[in-house]
């Protein structure tokens, strides 16, 4: 149903707008109030004690908050079955203790259940997503993937990959895939790429539209190796086991596998079979046309020996 709201400058006698709920008796109409003003009023429930008959212990500080069983009840099944669960009388009174929530998510998941709202930003989005697929509020976490998808960036783009990989969320995969496409280089020099699991960023190397040679993804991902084997104590191709086998070594002239296979043979970040595939097209200059390693990126540098490459270009 479309939202419609009074304007401030409407005359009294100004015919009210309806909305026919078809589910409603035959002549029954559904008469909409100002939704913005009933929001500003619900807004004043939120964590008041005046009334309250619920209160929450939250976080390692025990921030208390207090809310309102119906409310909640009503609009969330996680809270509905959380208060059955304490619904004899001298039970009632017990505080929900949630140590692993922080009180800004908690807040700004009791924001939209009371007001239909949530203010959020780039400190919070991702953690207020979690919060609502743990809840089961789906309206809440189409908000939160709305809000990630419009404000990515290039410092940003690869932890709105890694929550979209970790909670399935494919919108915002889709979303942060094709600003990671359009700008590769720049997300992949981005703090926050170190930082992402090894799934992401197999997710990220299988495309072809990044725009990047293959020469500066094997570095780049060598420098993701470098800095994740220092910080989980395993060695360089154990943290990239799945991503190098993403690297196009085909793309690359026998000059450039020569240099890489020299450094693998010390390092032992590529393994030495991963190389055959691209001495074999060298060798017979002829591609498996059906295999995705022999396909150019969006941004592969040209060499000689792409003539043998697949047509097969992203466009």
């Amino acid at each position: 149903m479309s939202r419609q709201h009074h304007k401030s400058g409407s005359t009294r006698g100004s015919p009210a707008p309806k909305e026919t709920n078809m589910s409603q008796e035959a002549g029954d109409t559904t008469v909409k109030g100002n939704l913005e003003e009933y929001a500003r009023m619900m807004r004043k429930l939120i964590n008041n004690k005046d009334f309250s008959d619920v209160k929450f212990i939250i976080g390692p500080k025990q921030k208390h908050i207090y809310a309102h069983r119906c409310i909640l009840s009503a609009r969330c099944a996680v809270f509905r079955a959380m208060f059955a669960e304490k619904s004899n009388p001298g039970e009632k009174d017990i505080p929900f203790v949630l140590s692993d929530m922080s009180p800004d998510i908690f807040l700004a998941m009791l924001e939209f259940i009371y007001t239909n709202c949530v203010t959020l930003s780039s400190k919070i989005a991702i953690d207020v997503l979690a919060t609502s697929l743990e809840y089961g509020i789906d309206d809440l976490r189409d908000l939160c993937v709305e809000f990630l998808s419009a404000n990515l960036t290039g410092t940003n783009a690869c932890d709105l990959m890694q929550a979209a990989v970790t909670y399935n969320q494919n919108d915002l995969k889709e979303k942060a895939m094709v600003f990671i496409e359009n700008n590769t280089s720049d997300v992949l020099k981005s703090k926050s790429f170190q930082e992402i699991s090894e799934d992401t960023l197999v997710s990220i190397l299988r495309s072809s539209r990044l725009t990047m040679d293959e020469t500066d993804l094997i570095k780049a991902v060598k420098d993701w190796a470098t800095v994740n084997s220092v910080v989980n104590g395993r060695k360089l191709h154990e943290v990239a086991r799945d991503a190098v086998k993403q690297l196009r070594l085909p793309l690359l002239s026998p000059e450039e596998l020569e240099a890489l296979e020299d450094d693998s043979k010390r390092d032992h970040f590529i393994a030495d079979g991963s190389f055959a595939h691209a001495w074999k097209l060298h060798a017979r200059k002829q591609a498996d046309k059906e295999n995705i390693m022999y396909i150019r990126r969006r941004g592969t540098t040209p060499r000689e020996h792409h003539k043998y490459l697949s047509d097969q270009n992203s466009k």
